[in-house]
């Protein structure tokens, strides 16, 4: 038998090869796979196209780069929900801006991680006070106002997420719960593709790992747990490589005459939006190991105040008419500042809006007819193709489709038949079984 020669060569290769192998296994946890893009429903794609409101966008769905999900919602005799799910052109690999959908796993994992820590005292009405340790990095006074509502607890800036989107809550609950830790709690619930690795500010992607020293107060003042200032010291790997956009961006009062680089920053799916979403409203109808370690209450307050409008909510930052009924309701009432809200329909809902790209993750209840259903929806408008300039399609072309969309969807499941109706107790959209 002839003897087999081994080249330098070979040996260099097999080394690499090796080297290869084990770099694809170490970084598994960040490079999840994909599947392949699930088919259209023809249902949900029939309802798109009969009506004339919907057809101008979906007939141009590519360039629009539409991705909807509806689901379906059945009761059996025990109230108890099921999921039927239909979609259109939904890809986890077609990138779109999640802009402010990151705050609902933000605000859930902040409620969480007060669970987690075990601090006698320690409450989501803890004040708190904020240190700088690097770059990028803004202090928060520890403060006692006479207005509850202005004191800065996780309680708080989840509503001011929540009710209005607000960035600077969103910048503060993200310190709070470190970059890493954040997104590793995320993977393990089932959510692996998400990547949430940016503050709403102007951060270099170094400063955005490094998030600041916590102090949380008791009633009287006294410190009662501080957490130190941490980096994320190994970058995360982005699941879908180089993301660029557009023909050109708007930086300093210029135009920079090429596409606009998308690659580290926030990545969350819509298909995870919505489940996460789905996992706040119905926690017993997704596994055990992807239900957030929540009280009752933790649910319910989140419940809450995604379902409420600014001023429903009575939260006094939000009187003034800056902040209308329908400012974060993208779906069927199109966030149109005259809109009057229906009294018997309910919507419980996270939005984003940012860089041509608009987004609404939604569950509705309408007590009227005693339906029920999830639409989530994105369209991005940027005619010009020019990011940050300011110039999008928001009012004229998104906002309105996806103010019809939800109509349309709203008046199918109105006249939808239905074994068992959902009875809903007021507190938890699952009703009392949940």
């Amino acid at each position: 038998m002839p003897t087999v020669r081994r080249t330098p060569h070979f040996a260099l290769c097999l080394l690499l090869s090796l080297a290869l192998f084990m770099w694809l296994q170490a970084s598994s946890e960040t490079r999840p796979a994909h599947s392949p893009r699930p088919a259209d429903s023809p249902l949900l794609d029939s309802l798109l196209r009969s009506d004339p409101k919907l057809t101008s966008v979906i007939k141009q769905a590519e360039n629009y780069e539409v991705q909807i999900i509806y689901t379906q919602i059945n009761r059996d005799a025990q109230n108890r929900p099921s999921f039927i799910q239909h979609n259109f052109r939904l890809n986890a690999r077609q990138y779109f801006n999640p802009a402010s959908l990151v705050k609902l796993p933000v605000a859930a994992l902040a409620l969480e991680k007060l669970n987690q820590l075990h601090q006698p005292g320690l409450t989501r009405h803890s004040p708190f006070s904020i240190g700088t340790a690097f770059r990028c990095q803004t202090p928060v006074p520890y403060v006692t106002p006479a207005d509850s509502d202005q004191l800065n607890t996780v309680g708080n800036y989840v509503k001011r997420m929540l009710l209005v989107s607000d960035n600077g809550a969103y910048n503060r609950l993200y310190e709070f719960l470190g970059q890493r830790p954040l997104n590793e709690r995320l993977w393990a619930l089932g959510y692996p593709e998400t990547r949430i690795v940016r503050r709403f500010a102007p951060c270099d992607t170094a400063a955005n790992r490094h998030t600041n020293p916590f102090t949380f107060y008791d009633q009287q003042g006294q410190p009662i747990y501080q957490q130190p200032a941490a980096v994320n010291s190994r970058p995360l790997s982005f699941p879908l490589g180089r993301i660029t956009k557009g023909r050109g961006y708007q930086a300093g009062g210029r135009i920079i005459r090429e596409p606009y680089d998308f690659t580290t920053a926030n990545y969350l799916p819509l298909q995870t939006i919505n489940d996460i979403l789905k996992a706040v409203l119905f926690p017993t109808s997704v596994p055990a190991n992807q239900q957030f370690n929540l009280t009752a209450d933790d649910y319910a307050f989140l419940r809450r105040y995604l379902g409420y409008t600014p001023h429903a909510s009575k939260f006094s930052f939000y009187k003034s008419s800056r902040f209308y009924d329908a400012y974060k309701k993208y779906l069927y009432y199109g966030r149109n500042p005259d809109a009057a809200t229906q009294a018997d329909l309910r919507i419980y809902n996270i939005v984003g809006m940012s860089h041509g790209y608009l987004a609404d993750v939604a569950y509705f209840t309408d007590t009227a007819h005693q339906s029920e259903f999830m639409l989530s929806a994105i369209i991005y408008v940027n005619q010009d193709g020019i990011l940050n300039d300011g110039t999008y399609e928001y009012s004229s072309v998104g906002l309105p489709f996806l103010g019809r969309l939800g109509q349309k969807i709203y008046q199918y499941e109105a006249d939808r038949p239905r074994a068992n109706k959902p009875l809903f107790d007021g507190v938890s959209p699952a009703g009392k079984q949940n």
